[in-house]
């Protein structure tokens, strides 16, 4: 048997490949002192959510900068991980504010006026970016969650996910728990050779395509020849696409670390479990990078709460019952992200380290409450790019928010030189 590149090797028949297990006694003894030397893989997780957050209670005291500051109420439930995560201030996008936009351009910074004649833009956000760089040795590049049909609800704006492709289209996300648990753990029906006759079919139609496309490009004025080149875009991305599948087709899916989730769940239980598969998602290599646009209405509901998502985020006019609406969103929201972090800190690296020790995870919004889009609610955590962590970060207002993403980047590993409006790295981030 040939070794893979991957982690395994394989039994073949005639009709299956299956993974073996770590075998001394084949070579993996070798094998695993290589592996336990080499640094385990970073990876990121980008959470987003719409319509805001609770200013006065979410945020601590910008009056104590530094980590000994006052846990403020809307983050108490992460009060067991106070270390592990910091909390920066002052952040924003200058060229966005468009207040029913909480994570359109959360990731991008783009300006969506940008392109003349356009009346929307975006560029590549930064889940994408790392993606380029860590996506080419796992099956898939980024895996993207979404809410589906509770985007508009949930104050997201425009996109099908958190991510945008580097001409910045929006990248489609698995919008439910079983949809995600069978896209990264249930094993393909489909005979090997019947799989491999599609992907062929499918290549000979695009080179069909383009070559039709190409023949009518010489005939055409400059601005259809424009709208061609983005045509041409996409057929590249699905090319690209189908070169992944190709690469991972005959290496098995993973076995599920979880049990296969029930359908119909919504709100807290829904975002439970979408973090429950993001974990397991790091935990089996599936992917090093993932995207989760969260809902907010359906949470809200599940929280037996009666006031709207939309007017919930202007609670300043009223105070009372929408005040308190925010706060337990807030709450419910820390809740959720503790229980993420507890998970990430109980995988364990092939060296003994924790999943979460090699991982960043970013939470926020585009949007601080109402439609103000200054002081853009952030809050980092894990020790994958080697961020300070256990503090109340307080920058100078009007700090880029693509600032904190070129930071988060760089220590990482990843080779980018700016990232939307960045005007550097945040130096006091770096630990």
């Amino acid at each position: 048997m040939n070794i893979p590149s991957s982690r395994r090797r394989f039994l073949r028949s005639t009709s299956a490949l299956i993974a073996l297990p770590f075998l001394e006694s084949l070579g993996f003894r070798r094998f695993a002192s290589a592996a336990a030397a080499q640094a385990p893989a970073k990876r990121m997780i980008f959470l987003g959510l719409g319509w805001g957050l609770t200013t006065e209670t979410w945020f601590p005291d910008a009056n104590q900068p530094g980590s000994n500051y006052v846990m403020p109420k809307g983050l108490e439930p992460l009060a067991r991980h106070k270390a592990d995560f910091t909390v920066l201030q002052g952040l924003t996008h200058k060229m966005v504010n468009a207040g029913h936009q909480g994570s359109t351009f959360w990731l991008t910074g783009a300006n969506q006026f940008a392109v003349p004649g356009k009346s929307f833009h975006n560029t590549v956000s930064v889940d994408q970016v790392a993606a380029q760089h860590f996506g080419r040795h796992t099956r898939f590049t980024s895996f993207q969650l979404d809410c589906g049909t509770y985007a508009g609800n949930s104050g997201h704006g425009q996109g099908l996910s958190l991510a945008w492709d580097e001409s910045g289209k929006p990248v489609a996300g698995v919008n439910n728990p079983v949809e995600a648990f069978h896209r990264l753990f249930s094993s393909d029906d489909i005979p090997l050779e019947r799989r491999k006759a599609l992907l062929k079919k499918r290549h000979s139609i695009l080179d069909t395509v383009l070559e039709e496309a190409r023949d009518l490009q010489r005939g055409l004025g400059k601005n259809d020849n424009a709208k061609l080149e983005e045509y041409f875009e996409g057929i590249r991305d699905i090319e690209t696409r189908l070169g992944k599948d190709e690469q991972w087709l005959e290496v098995p899916r993973p076995k599920a670390p979880i049990r296969e989730p029930k359908a119909g769940l919504a709100g807290y239980e829904e975002i439970k479990l979408m973090y429950d598969i993001a974990a397991a998602a790091l935990q089996t290599d599936s992917t090093r990078v993932i995207g989760y646009r969260q809902p907010v209405d359906t949470l809200l509901t599940s929280l037996d709460i009666k006031v709207a998502p939309h007017d919930m985020s202007h609670y300043h006019s009223t105070m009372g019952e929408k005040l308190d609406a925010s706060q337990r969103r807030d709450l419910a929201n820390s809740e959720l992200l503790a229980g993420l972090i507890d998970k990430l800190k109980a995988m364990k690296e092939a060296d003994g380290s924790s999943l979460f020790d090699h991982t960043t995870l970013a939470f926020g919004t585009n949007t601080r409450t109402e439609h103000n889009g200054d002081n853009c609610p952030t809050l980092l955590a894990g020790h994958g790019a080697g961020l300070k962590m256990g503090h109340n970060l307080v920058l100078p207002k009007g700090t880029p928010l693509c600032n904190a993403w070129l930071t988060l980047l760089q220590g990482s590993g990843v080779p980018a030189e700016r990232h939307g409006d960045s005007t550097g790295i945040i130096k006091e981030l770096i630990a």
